[in-house]
């Protein structure tokens, strides 16, 4: 009988010991970088004449090229993120380092773009009309027999 008087003094410790483990662990909110870090000393390190090789060494392979009319741009995003204990992420920064190469594969110029430099772009939720009619799954099947 005194086991059944310790069982929920026992579950109170676990949980006590649970919540002490979480809030030691960093709190509720996890500051994190997503994708590539940009930093100072490597903006410093990117001069134009420079060739992509150099760049690749110093900054790592881009996260995405473009190419247009002989000339490439090399793209690095870097997103600073909020991450609760629920694990939804919120976007607290969003940086994009571009360098522009010439025919010649050397830096012709580099930019670093912040939220303030972008569009904000909303998205269209209307639906482009096909021609025929509109079905639903079921109605296709049925109107086939």
């Amino acid at each position: 009988m005194p086991l059944k008087r310790l069982a929920p003094l026992a579950a109170a410790l676990v949980l006590g010991v649970s919540l002490a483990a979480c809030s030691t662990a960093g709190g509720l909110i996890v500051n994190k970088t997503e994708g590539y870090e940009i930093s100072d000393d490597a903006l410093v390190q990117i001069r134009p004449g420079q060739s992509m090789e150099l760049v690749t060494t110093v900054l790592g392979s881009p996260q995405t090229t473009s190419t247009f009319g002989g000339e490439t741009a090399y793209y690095y995003v870097e997103t600073k993120l909020a991450t609760t204990a629920m694990g939804i992420n919120s976007i607290k920064e969003r940086r994009v380092l571009a360098i522009y190469f010439d025919k010649n594969k050397k830096v012709k110029d580099k930019a670093l773009y912040g939220a303030k430099d972008g569009k904000s772009v909303t998205i269209e939720s209307r639906r482009t009309p096909s021609f025929g009619e509109d079905k639903t799954f079921i109605e296709s099947i049925l109107s086939s027999l």
